[in-house]
């Protein structure tokens, strides 16, 4: 199983993501370019953005199998 995924087209190591949004952004400004897109927030403040629930539902997948050690890959042996 890979530490990775794919977030708004950027790999994002699982162990810097701090926390995930449920609600999708909403700021009511008219030149707003994340409307809709859920914030997901890394160590030291940084932000990447799921652009869909899709897209935040499999990040909060991956994000569980990696922290209980299930996958495909899932090895016991080096």
């Amino acid at each position: 199983m890979s530490v990775f995924a794919v977030i708004d087209d950027k790999h994002v190591p699982l162990y810097r993501v701090m926390w995930v949004s449920a609600l999708p952004h909403f700021c009511g400004e008219d030149d707003c370019e994340r409307e809709g897109q859920y914030e997901v927030r890394l160590e030291q403040g940084e932000i990447v953005w799921a652009k869909d629930h899709e897209e935040r539902d499999r990040l909060l997948t991956v994000m569980e199998q990696w922290q209980s050690g299930l996958g495909p890959d899932d090895e016991s042996e080096w």
